[in-house]
């Protein structure tokens, strides 16, 4: 069985597989250079294509021995415009253009929306974004077949390109005829996250939980202005949250994403979730050996602020330099959080631990670390709620979860500074002492004579019944028992 070490940093790196990455070689590589996790985008790719790639996942996670989460991305109920006659029209500045139902291909005064909701919701004044938001049109005046707009930003428009409406919440549900068939492939193949797009509303992601039945974890995309204003109810009914800053972009002025990103990600560490930064994080590594340093520091910032993770979208999915995307982007998490202001910034979020006796071990973890300058915090867990506890209150040192579901082990392994490793379940004192000790050693968190604190809940093998808080000292001699 392959080795490789602990990480060294606490943030987790999101790798999106696609054409650049999708032979077994390249991810074993990717994996190898810090991907702790893969994105499979359901918008593009064969199920035969991801059948092979789930595959290659679990094939590493075997090779190893380390549990690795994969998110599956619905590509949800996009908007796009019909056809036109020659593929393509250009729209003036300051032009008269109309979308309607008619399903001739158009030019440059018309053509079709092939979506009838949208007809007769919009009105005068709401604002249309086509093509990631190079056409900017304003509607005029609009009825149950026509939306006549002026264009305040014209250009070249194409066949299906994608159309946003940024000021209106759109009646369509979350899951399209294709997610559905998508999200069914993703839970028999064993996905451990479902990433939900366009969500407006929370709502929107009980439909995919209750198809998902209890199989996997279901994570909210947040890029459409409607699911901001609704964000709290959103996060209490979500598993984990991703801050989609494409569409979101595309939606708002680029100046108010920064400080929602700061929010989403404040508000989703408070209740201890999940919460991932993507897209666009370094855009140029996509053709090119080396990112900005506008992108570096974007993805500083990202870490600073305590996110559980960051993501590469086309930089490993269809980029040149997929390898080197992830190593750099390790390379950034590593530099920032050995900055000693990284462990005052992560913590500068108040979390208010709740009245329970898990949240007061949880807490207690974090300053118990910082006293008595622990090498790591063994956590005993079932379903994982134990470790998100520990994890949210961001402690200093790594946090080992033993947990005897492989399944919470995969999903833990997005969370901040969690170190997830499948092993049998405990049954008394002595074997929890003797198995933290084991562990800790075995997998590289502090030599003999180091100090662990352990967490777990008595009686044992019962979920949500954390209460009780150990510190150990690691022996050498406790290497020699290799009982799992």
């Amino acid at each position: 069985m392959a080795k490789i070490e602990p990480r060294g940093r606490k943030v987790k790196i999101l790798a999106t597989i696609g054409p650049s990455c999708s032979d077994a070689d390249t991810l074993r590589q990717l994996f190898i250079s810090g991907a702790d996790a893969f994105r499979f985008n359901m918008s593009h790719g064969e199920h035969h294509q991801h059948a092979e790639n789930f595959r290659t996942v679990r094939a590493l996670e075997k090779e190893f021995n380390r549990p690795i989460a994969v998110l599956c991305d619905l590509q949800g109920p996009k908007l796009r415009v019909g056809t036109f006659a020659d593929d393509k029209a250009v729209i003036p500045h300051g032009a008269e253009f109309t979308l309607d139902r008619d399903e001739t291909p158009g030019d440059a005064t018309r053509v079709c929306l092939p979506h009838p909701e949208l007809f007769g919701l919009l009105e005068k004044g709401q604002r249309l974004l086509i093509n990631d938001g190079k056409i900017r049109l304003r509607v005029k005046e609009a009825d149950e077949n026509h939306i006549l707009c002026k264009a305040e930003v014209g250009g070249v428009i194409s066949n299906r390109k994608g159309v946003n409406v940024p000021d209106a919440e759109i009646p369509i549900p979350a899951l399209t005829a294709k997610d559905k068939k998508d999200l069914a492939f993703a839970v028999e193949q064993g996905a451990d996250w479902i990433a939900l797009s366009f969500v407006q509303r929370p709502e929107d992601l009980r439909e995919a939980r209750e198809l998902m039945g209890n199989r996997g974890a279901l994570c909210a995309k947040i890029e459409k202005p409607q699911a901001v204003a609704r964000i709290d109810e959103i996060i209490a009914e979500a598993d984990g949250i991703m801050v989609a800053r494409g569409d979101l972009g595309v939606e708002l002025a680029p100046e108010e994403v920064p400080p929602l990103q700061k929010k989403i990600v404040n508000a989703t560490r408070t209740v201890g979730k999940p919460v991932i930064v993507a897209t666009q994080m370094l855009e140029s590594m996509i053709e090119s050996p080396a990112p900005t340093r506008a992108e570096v520091s974007d993805v500083a910032n990202a870490v600073y602020d305590g996110a559980d993770a960051v993501m590469l979208s086309a930089e490993t999915a269809a980029g040149q330099w997929p390898e080197e995307s992830v190593i750099m982007m390790d390379s950034i998490a590593r530099q920032v959080e050995r900055d000693e202001a990284y462990r005052m910034r992560v913590r500068l979020l108040e979390v208010k631990a709740d009245e329970t006796v898990a949240d007061a071990l949880s807490h207690a973890c974090m300053t118990i670390a910082d006293t008595l300058h622990l090498e790591a915090i063994a956590v005993f867990t079932w379903s994982g709620s134990t470790a998100r506890r520990v994890t949210r209150e961001r402690p200093s040192v790594p946090v080992l979860v033993l947990t005897p579901s492989v399944a919470a082990a995969r999903r833990i392994s997005l969370l901040w500074g969690a170190h997830p490793v499948a092993t049998r379940d405990i049954t008394s004192f002595e074997e929890m002492v003797g198995k933290a000790k084991r562990m800790a050693l075995r997998h590289g968190f502090g030599q003999a004579g180091a100090q662990v604190v352990v967490v777990a809940g008595v009686p044992f093998g019962v979920s949500g019944a954390t209460n009780l808080l150990h510190v150990v000292k690691l022996d050498g001699d406790e290497l020699k028992n290799h009982k799992s």
